[in-house]
């Protein structure tokens, strides 16, 4: 639903908020702004501090540098972060994170946070990835038009739809056998070095994805502390010396505590290139769901861009997967 609120002077809101770079020490209050914001314009993303802290808490992300946020008095109002990419080939695709309280959107901080985004990108993009083009990229779920106002008005121009699917557990079609040639197992810590090298192969060609870090590989996905490593399945070469297929997966407590509903976010699904066409990430994914209905989750969500180039839209359909909201990608290249 579109909020409505109180328009502002441009000279009064600047006179009354105080701007600052984020600490971790911010966290808590960081997350009373996304309760806020979630009860107007409802996306189903529930985070407590200890959940920003660690998204937020990144090796990509210097706060000092990479970040600002808005306050009157001790109430934060509004954030805006800048997420640099570990490669740019043949762009830097540096990712623009932000949030304003309802109750404070207004033409005047909308203007302050797209401003400062662009100044503060090309300092973190001259010392990161001097010698190629910048582009900012951004994110707005469709019911955040506010967001998708303010983005499009500072020249954001649409690029891509991301669509967020949910399965119901307790309706999922019967798995599909998975090939015998390739031994199944569970993630452990021994496989990380092989699934980073999978993730950025078999992601090379997706749109936006960049390789990734060992550092932030491990801190973000495989190390995270809502990895949920028994949920998380691989497909093993012959020789055990290579990933050839994962399905790798997360529980968000937050979502459970606001929502009641125990759901298995999906953050990675990808094949070896060579294997594509067999049916072996559906398979993968089906049996990843019947493990996780067998340990008591209700649901499993996943986000996956609309035009893959894999068309793993429709492998999702076809294992119980289906469209329930969807997100806008915006993109804004800067001269630098």
């Amino acid at each position: 639903m579109e909020c409505v609120t109180p328009r502002r002077g441009l000279s009064l809101v600047r006179m009354s908020l105080t701007w600052r770079p984020l600490t971790m020490d911010d966290m808590p209050r960081l997350a009373e702004t996304f309760a806020e914001a979630e009860r107007v314009e409802p996306i189903e993303e529930h985070y407590s501090a200890e959940d920003l802290a660690e998204e937020i808490g990144t090796p990509t992300v210097d706060l000092p540098t990479a970040s600002t946020s808005a306050w009157d008095g001790d109430t934060l109002v509004a954030y805006g972060l800048l997420r640099k990419r570990d490669a740019a080939d043949p762009v830097h695709m540096m990712r623009v994170e932000t949030l304003v309280h309802p109750a404070y959107r207004d033409e005047a901080i909308a203007a302050h946070l797209t401003g400062w985004f662009e100044e503060a990108g090309k300092k973190l993009h001259a010392k990161s990835h001097p010698d190629v083009p910048l582009e900012l990229h951004g994110a707005a779920n469709t019911k955040q038009r506010w967001l998708s106002e303010v983005l499009v008005g500072a020249g954001f121009g649409h690029a891509r739809w991301f669509v967020d699917m949910r399965a119901d557990l307790g309706s999922i079609p019967p798995a599909k056998p998975l090939p015998e040639e390739f031994p199944l197992v569970a993630y452990e810590e021994k496989y990380e070095a092989l699934t980073l090298r999978s993730r950025n192969e078999t992601f090379a060609d997706h749109w936006g994805s960049t390789e990734q870090s060992p550092e932030a590989w491990r801190h973000l996905v495989v190390g995270a502390k809502d990895f949920q490593p028994d949920l998380s399945f691989l497909l093993l070469s012959p020789e055990r010396d290579r990933v050839v297929a994962m399905v790798l997966s997360a529980f968000f407590a937050s979502d459970e505590a606001a929502t009641g509903v125990k759901d298995l976010y999906v953050s990675h699904v990808a094949t070896d290139a060579s294997l594509r066409g067999r049916g072996i990430a559906g398979a993968l994914l089906g049996h990843t769901l019947v493990q996780a209905k067998a340990k008591g989750f209700q649901r499993a969500s996943l986000n996956v861009d609309q035009d893959n180039s894999h068309r793993a839209l429709g492998v999702y359909e076809r294992v119980g997967f289906s469209e329930f909201q969807r997100w806008a990608g915006y993109v804004k290249p800067v001269p630098t």
